[in-house]
């Protein structure tokens, strides 16, 4: 089961993700809006195991302490970025690990350039991005610690050898595949 919600002044997308047979979850960036975000966790009666954070901006971490609170769940985020994302977070993620939630794994891909500590988490037919890569754009790079360069270099080598088919579900805007951003997104064209 894969819930969007897009929450707060700057329309972050928070994504909740759960194993139908096991009932466990997790939470992608729930930048705002905690009620919103619990009510779809209690609708499909799943147990929180982790708030994962694709970064360490505001608009993508502002409801994590609340939600953590409420789940009991641990917020984990690359160490990059964990000092900056508020507090209770703790900087456990490291690219190459792998998180066990129910019948699935996901694996962190350290994408660093939007901020030194972005990541992106891959899943079974799925990708979430986070400000790293959106539909027909990439994430602003003019932040302190931010490299465009790192950005481009890390889509390059860590998010399209996944498959085109696969589907990315960004930090804002619509959902895309790894397909349409790699042959029409104009920051890849060569």
């Amino acid at each position: 089961m894969l819930r969007k919600i897009t929450v707060g002044a700057l329309q972050a997308n928070c994504y909740v993700l759960g194993c139908g047979k096991t009932r466990r979850g997790v939470v992608i960036d729930p930048g705002d809006e905690a009620v919103r975000i619990v009510h779809e966790i209690s609708r499909h009666g799943l147990a929180i195991r982790y708030i994962l954070l694709t970064h360490g901006h505001m608009d993508h971490t502002g409801a994590a302490a609340e939600l953590k609170r409420i789940t009991a769940a641990p917020i984990w985020a690359h160490p990059l970025d964990a000092p900056g994302a508020g507090a209770g977070v703790e900087s456990r993620l490291q690219d190459g690990m792998e998180l066990q939630v129910g019948t699935y794994r996901i694996r962190v891909l350290h994408t660093p350039g939007h901020s030194p500590g972005g990541v992106c988490f891959a899943a079974p037919g799925a990708v979430f991005t986070g400000d790293t890569l959106f539909a027909g754009s990439v994430g602003r790079t003019d932040f302190p610690g931010g490299s465009h360069d790192l950005l481009v270099r890390g889509v390059r080598e860590k998010i399209f050898p996944l498959g085109d088919d696969l589907r990315i579900y960004p930090g804002h805007g619509p959902v895309t595949t790894i397909g349409r951003e790699r042959t029409a997104n104009p920051f890849f064209r060569r």
